[in-house]
């Protein structure tokens, strides 16, 4: 990258050698941290990752590199540019997917995609990891996360909504990686119990104000 980057590694009770490998990373230009998240869940370890950064940009990826990492030029372009939110999208007409779930999960895939269009309007495809944002508006958003399971994106990108922020897709190049936790048939009704907590909780609780401007960090760059 054409600027100071660092990386935040979140390990999440993991019972292979994530964290030793973390530890055991060579001092180089980029620097990899290790931080801890007991609770379990993705949504969880991705919250703890942005609470840990003070870059004015961030976001997460992926480990299994299913998302090209050409996207990440982009999305920090678009950053630059103003943007505030930058995701990867399979839906977008110009991305290149390589998909080769189960004909059952396509099916369920379609059914998520149109309940989350509910409470993230305009937005074709929550679930893609790849995401960036303006650092700020991240750590505005990442203490009222709720959501530990896979569908934390969609609270993600619900409350960044709510705060005012487009989000914009981009085309990735995406390619379909085996070892893949999720289930359709353990999972889906966990999901559906999420999507309706996250509709539940957007709307009873106070709504967030922006974040001033004088209470915006600005003494790095780096994503987790």
């Amino acid at each position: 990258m054409p600027f100071p980057t660092a990386v935040i590694v979140v390990d999440n009770n993991s019972t292979d050698a994530t964290a030793e490998i973390v530890r055991a990373w060579p001092e180089g230009t980029v620097p990899v941290r290790l931080i801890q998240c007991p609770v379990p869940g993705k949504g969880a370890a991705v919250r703890a990752g942005l609470l840990e950064t003070h870059a004015p940009f961030v976001g997460f990826c992926d480990a299994d590199m299913a998302t090209d990492l050409d996207a990440i030029d982009v999305a920090f372009g678009l950053l630059l540019s103003g943007e505030r939110v930058v995701v990867g999208s399979r839906a977008h007409t110009c991305s290149d997917v390589e998909n080769r779930h189960s004909r059952v999960r396509e099916l369920g895939a379609v059914g998520f995609r149109s309940l989350a269009r509910v409470l993230v309007r305009g937005v074709n495809d929550t679930q893609c990891g790849f995401k960036f944002f303006d650092g700020a508006l991240a750590r505005q958003v990442a203490p009222r996360l709720r959501t530990p399971g896979f569908a934390f994106d969609v609270e993600l990108l619900a409350r960044c909504a709510e705060l005012g922020a487009k989000v914009l897709e981009i085309p990735v190049q995406w390619r379909d990686m085996p070892g893949s936790r999720f289930s359709p048939t353990r999972h889906s009704a966990g999901i559906l119990l999420e999507l309706g907590r996250i509709w539940l909780t957007l709307r009873t609780e106070p709504r967030a104000g922006p974040r001033p401007a004088w209470d915006q960090p600005l003494d790095s760059v780096g994503y987790p």
